[in-house]
C-alpha cells in the first residue's frame, strides 16, 4: 500500500498529525520506535499530562515562546488553546483549568489522552507500527520516495512527517535520530542543548537548602554585565542549584557553548524596596533581644536566613539589637538580592524539551512543509522552538501536528 501521510514518531505531535490526517480520509501509517505510543505524552504533568496553557489569545500565546514565535501565528490562529481544549471534550475526555492557568484533563490521567489518538486511528483505519524504527530513507531528488524500516519493511507514502522530538529524556526513546536526517536532506540544525532544565550553579551553600522551595519570586540572568532575562515564580533549591518552574523557564535562556558566563539574581523579596527591607529590619532588631537567626523569621525561611546571615559576614547567633546601621544596610542588601554564578545546566535527561532544531526559515509556517524536500514535513520539538513550562510545548505539537494532517 502506499500511504497519503507516512509519519515518523509517536508522540504528540504525530498523534495529532494521524489523527487529523486520517479524520479527513487519507490513508496514514504511524510508525514509532518504541514498543509503544506517547511514552514521553505519558510523563508530562506528572503523569496528569499538562495539555496546555489557558491562553486564548494566539498572539499572547505566540510570544511566549520568545523572538520565535511569530512563526507560530498562523498556527496558532487555526488550532489554539480553545480549539485544543473543544477538541478533546469533543472526543468525550473533560477538561479543567486549574489556578495557575494549566489545564489538565479532569480525570488527571495522561493515559485518557492517548487513548483518544489510539482509538481514533483505529476507528479511521490508521495504521500503527510499533518496535520497529525507521533505518533509511530512499530520496528521488528533493523527494522522499520511501523509508525502510529496521526489520527490512518499505513504507511508500506521497507525504512524510518527521515527529521524533528531540534529545530529551532519551529514556523515552528521544536520541535525535531526525537531526542526523534533516542534516543530510540539507536541513539547517541550530546548536542544541537541553531546555526547561534545572540550573547547575558554582556555590556550594545551596546543597544546605535542598529541597526549600520559595514562591513569587523574581530571577535575573546576567550575560556578562548586561540582563538578558528575568522570569518569576515558584523555585526549588537542589543539592547544586535550582529548580523549579522559574528557574526551568529562565535555562531557556542559557546557551553555555564558547564559555558563555551567566549570573543569576534572585531577588527575594521582589514586593519590598531596599528602603521597605530596612524599616522592617530596622523595627524587629531594635526591640528584640533574640539571636540574628531567630529574628529573621518573618522575613526568611530559617536555613536560608542562617547562609543570608554567614555571606554578611553576622554570626548567626549574635543578639539582633547589636547591629550597627553599617551592619544593617549589608544585611538588608543580602536579604534582598541573592547571586549565584551558573556553572551548567542539568543534561537532557532531566530536560524537558531541546533547544535549537531545525532553522525556521526553511519550514513554511502555515503547513509545516519543508523548503528543501517537497513532500517533507517538520512539526514540533524538531523545529528551532521553545516554550515555557506549563503546557506551551504540548501546544506547540498540537497546533503544528494538527497543521501538517490538514495540509496533506
Amino acid at each position: 500500500m502506499k500511504y497519503d501521510l507516512a509519519i515518523i514518531g509517536g508522540g504528540s505531535v504525530g498523534l495529532m498529525a494521524a489523527f487529523r490526517a486520517s479524520e479527513l480520509g487519507r490513508k496514514v501509517v504511524l510508525i514509532e520506535k518504541n514498543p509503544r505510543l506517547g511514552l514521553k505524552l505519558l510523563l508530562t504533568g506528572g503523569g496528569r499530562c499538562n495539555v496546555t496553557n489557558n491562553i486564548p489569545d494566539y498572539r499572547l500565546l505566540a510570544e511566549s515562546f520568545g523572538s520565535q514565535g511569530r512563526f507560530l501565528f498562523s498556527a496558532f490562529s487555526r488550532f489554539g488553546v480553545s480549539e485544543t481544549i473543544d477538541f478533546f471534550e469533543h472526543q468525550g475526555l473533560k477538561m479543567k483549568t486549574e489556578p495557575d492557568n494549566k489545564v489538565f484533563p479532569v480525570s488527571d490521567k495522561a493515559g485518557d489522552v492517548l487513548n483518544i489518538f489510539v482509538n481514533g486511528l483505529k476507528k479511521s483505519g490508521g495504521v500503527i507500527i510499533t518496535g520497529n524504527p525507521v533505518r533509511d530513507f530512499v530520496l528521488k531528488g528533493k523527494r522522499i520516495e520511501k523509508i525502510i524500516l529496521a526489520d527490512g519493511a518499505e513504507i511508500s507514502a506521497a507525504n512524510f512527517l518527521v515527529a521524533t522530538g528531540g534529545l530529551s529524556y532519551p529514556a523515552t526513546g528521544s536520541t535525535g535520530d531526525a537531526y542526523r536526517w534533516l542534516k543530510k536532506f540539507g536541513h539547517t540544525i541550530k546548536p542544541l542543548r537541553p531546555a526547561l532544565a534545572p540550573i547547575i550553579v558554582k556555590e556550594k551553600f545551596v546543597a544546605d537548602l535542598e529541597g526549600l522551595s520559595l514562591e513569587n519570586i523574581i530571577l535575573n540572568l546576567y550575560h556578562g554585565n548586561k540582563k538578558s532575562a528575568t522570569e518569576s515564580g515558584a523555585i526549588i533549591f537542589t543539592s547544586n542549584g535550582l529548580s523549579g518552574p522559574a528557574a526551568l523557564d529562565l535555562s531557556r535562556y542559557l546557551d553555555l557553548s564558547a564559555g558563555a558566563k551567566y549570573k543569576l539574581e534572585i531577588d527575594l523579596q521582589p514586593g519590598k524596596s531596599l528602603e521597605d527591607l530596612d524599616q522592617e529590619l530596622l523595627k524587629i532588631i531594635s526591640s528584640s533581644n533574640k539571636f540574628l537567626k531567630n529574628s529573621l523569621e518573618g522575613i526568611l525561611p530559617a536555613r536560608l536566613a542562617e547562609i543570608i546571615l554567614r555571606s554578611s559576614g553576622l554570626k548567626p547567633e549574635r543578639a539582633a539589637n547589636s547591629l550597627s546601621k553599617t551592619e544593617r544596610n549589608k544585611l538588608v542588601q543580602a536579604i534582598k538580592i541573592l547571586n549565584l554564578e551558573i556553572k551548567s545546566l542539568a543534561g537532557y535527561e532531566k530536560a524537558m524539551v531541546t533547544a535549537g532544531g531545525v532553522d525556521l526559515k526553511e519550514v513554511d509556517p502555515k503547513t509545516m512543509r519543508s523548503k528543501k524536500i517537497t513532500n517533507l514535513f517538520l512539526a514540533g520539538e524538531v523545529l528551532d522552538l521553545v516554550g515555557p513550562t506549563g503546557g506551551y510545548n504540548l501546544q506547540l505539537s498540537w497546533s503544528t501536528g494538527w497543521v501538517v494532517g490538514g495540509a496533506v
